[in-house]
């Protein structure tokens, strides 16, 4: 690994000299199938596939910018426009003054924080980034059956007043970004090395999973291997995750998926198959992505497939919100347990790989200074990210959630404990974006909220309390800017797993964009280069101290499917027009593509 990482090292120094570029740049992709518009609905119907097959919907309705508007003509007046392009250019000399300073600050002595062989990247996602809906015999997923049914999201469009999806903008992850036939496209070397040359992603090779009652499917395996070989040739190191929150739609069907053992086994045979193909290339591995977020969403809240909530917490028709997630857990848990088992005895030693897990973790800052709110931080804290980080790494579950649910926490086995003893993980992934304060509901007076209850461990937590705020508030209202909380979750995972090596694996700021967005507003992102440049210096100081950070993934290369929020929250370091799929790199592309070049160097012959 270090003998790669000097070389991407020297590859990022001998590229230099192409930052004196444009900070924009429009990717021209060539269209390898076909992007049609109609209307998003999410019926379904019953076909003669086995049962009630759902209707999908296979393109998204787009609607195309005019080409000019009212006040933005050949007619507008002279002056104006050289303002408007006035002020465009300052706020980029401002943006690249207050990075320059930034730099300075973290490269102190000459030196940067950042160790020779950390890993700098991008991330994404298969559902998210994939498209290909159905292409090449894949199957269909939980999110592929979830996102086409009706739910409580009113959809109103020009062919119909209004429809009910559970998507917020009637979308789906059909075509995404279209990844799947588009990767060959991507320009690694030329304009977008700003964020893929030299750097680590993480995929989920979903197209293989049929579980083990079906054939392997081959053409899933040979896309992920040309994948995998087309990023290694560009000096890309994959950074693989196994599942990425979907699972096999066939599982829920057949067994009510996590809430049954069976999966354990299934889950086995998939990452099998997948350390027998891609593991002589790929040396890391993640289990699960933000199983903390999947099983609260898909148990709890019902927001998330499979849909299953109690009356208080959500409108489901099915399930128990204070029993189901715990026991959803429980199987994902020893899952993990299983995997780590199979890779340390069959793979790690001829592939020399490691495995680990990523947890979305948020850090909890007491609303007072009070005994009682300093305890409901830490009961928080357990119910969230310990919840399944403990008895992965520590072998049980948090002493407060046994206290808290008595025998409704499940209780691991003989067996069980033994199989957790010996599997652990050879890293943690961090997925960090916000910071919430805490505040007790034990002995004190809680309104209603996330977090109130007893399931989640009387702890109210939120962005905003009693009027107070942790942080500048976004375009996103679970999203506040608290850096600080950057270093502090660090911290705190370094104490209580004994500096375990980390990644952050995900970081990011989402935005809203304005209708008909000008070049400008595209590509103008000053407020993420701000958020990454203050989360990677709350980052450098906890990696001053002593913690074991290995690397550190932005979220995300590109606008991508969001989830529940489908296309109207926008993350990425470059920008999607969801009409054409073509790409245009924003600012942030290309600063942190330098702060990468300037940091990498600075290590590198610090340590040199």
């Amino acid at each position: 690994m270090e003998v790669l990482d000097v070389r991407v090292a020297a590859v990022l120094r001998s590229r230099l000299t192409q930052y004196a570029r444009p900070p924009y740049v429009r990717w021209p992709v060539r269209m390898t199938a076909p992007v049609g518009r109609v209307s998003p609905r999410c019926p379904t119907a019953t076909g003669n596939r086995g049962g009630t097959v759902p209707v999908f919907a296979s393109k998204r309705e787009e609607t195309e910018p005019p080409c000019h508007t009212e006040n933005n003509n050949m007619e507008f007046p002279l002056l104006l426009l050289l303002l408007h392009h006035l002020h465009f250019a300052l706020c980029l000399f401002f943006s690249l003054f207050f990075n320059a300073t930034s730099h300075m600050l973290l490269l102190k002595n000459n030196t940067s924080p950042f160790p020779c062989n950390f890993l700098f990247g991008t991330s994404s996602s298969s559902y998210q980034f994939e498209g290909a809906f159905l292409s090449d015999g894949k199957g269909l997923s939980n999110w592929d059956v979830f996102t086409h049914k009706p739910g409580s999201y009113t959809f109103n469009n020009s062919h119909s007043s209004s429809i009910f999806c559970t998507i917020m903008d009637g979308s789906n992850g059909d075509i995404a970004v279209d990844h799947y036939h588009r990767y060959q496209s991507l320009n690694f070397r030329g304009e977008h090395g700003s964020v893929w040359f030299g750097f680590k992603v993480k995929l989920e090779p979903n197209r293989s999973k049929k579980g083990k009652f079906g054939k392997v499917n081959k053409a899933g395996i040979d896309y992920y291997n040309r994948l995998i070989d087309a990023l290694l040739q560009r000096g890309i190191e994959p950074f693989v995750t196994i599942t990425h929150y979907d699972i096999p739609q066939e599982l829920e069907d057949r067994y009510k998926g996590w809430l049954s053992p069976k999966i354990q086994e299934d889950f086995k045979y998939y990452a099998d198959i997948c350390f027998k193909n891609f593991g002589d290339r790929v040396k890391y591995w993640v289990t699960f992505n933000e199983p903390n977020v999947a099983i609260v969403r898909g148990y709890r809240s019902g927001l998330w497939p499979p849909a299953r909530c109690s009356a208080s917490f959500g409108n489901c028709s099915h399930g128990d919100s204070e029993t189901e997630p715990f026991i959803a857990a429980s199987n994902l848990i020893l899952s993990h347990a299983s995997v780590v088992t199979l890779y340390r005895t069959k793979y790690q030693k001829k592939q020399r790989g490691r495995i680990g897990i990523v947890m979305n973790a948020i850090w909890f800052e007491p609303l007072s200074n009070s005994r009682e709110d300093k305890l409901a931080a830490e009961r928080a804290q357990s119910f969230f990210m310990n919840w399944f980080l403990d008895p992965i790494i520590l072998g049980n579950y948090p002493e407060e959630m046994h206290e808290i649910l008595g025998p409704d926490l499940p209780s691991f086995s003989r067996n069980d404990k033994q199989k957790l003893k010996t599997s652990g993980l050879d890293f943690i992934g961090v997925n960090h974006y916000t910071s919430y304060y805490a505040k007790d509901c034990i002995f004190s007076a809680c309104e209603p909220g996330k977090g109130s209850s007893r399931t989640e461990g009387f702890a109210l937590n939120s962005p905003q309390i009693n009027g107070f705020s942790i942080g500048q508030p976004t375009e996103l209202d679970w999203l506040y800017v608290h850096p600080e909380g950057m270093e502090k979750i660090v911290t705190y995972i370094k104490n209580r797993y004994n500096n375990t090596p980390m990644f952050i694996t995900e970081n990011g700021l989402g935005t809203l964009e304005k209708p008909n967005p000008t070049i400008e507003d595209i590509i103008n992102d000053v407020k993420r280069v701000e958020y990454l440049s203050s989360y990677l210096d709350s980052l450098a100081t906890a990696i001053r101290k002593g913690a074991n950070v290995r690397g550190y993934f932005v979220w995300s290369l590109l606008d991508n499917f969001e989830w529940t929020y489908g296309y109207t929250i926008r993350f990425g370091l470059h920008r999607v027009d969801y009409a054409t799929l073509n790409r245009t790199r924003r600012f942030s592309a290309l600063w942190y593509k330098q702060f990468i070049a300037q940091h990498t160097n600075k290590a590198c012959l610090s340590s040199s």
